[in-house]
């Protein structure tokens, strides 16, 4: 069987940690931020984990996942 190649796009978005789980940036920080509010962009930095239903999907486009 031959080897799988990874998800170069999902490479660069997702981090897999030393427990198993997935972290990710948050969207919708790039643009049109004059509209967004202080608050909401300041709970838009950082990280998160990914929901769990998406876990399998892109544990499929990471196979070192």
């Amino acid at each position: 069987m031959p080897k799988l190649k990874t998800k170069r796009s999902a490479a660069k978005r997702f981090k897999v940690l030393g427990g198993g789980g997935i972290k990710r940036t948050k969207s919708h920080l790039r643009h049109i931020l004059t509209k967004k509010s202080r608050k909401r962009k300041r709970n838009l930095r950082g990280t998160t984990m990914i929901h769990p239903a998406d876990k399998a999907l892109v544990k499929s486009m990471l196979p070192y996942a």
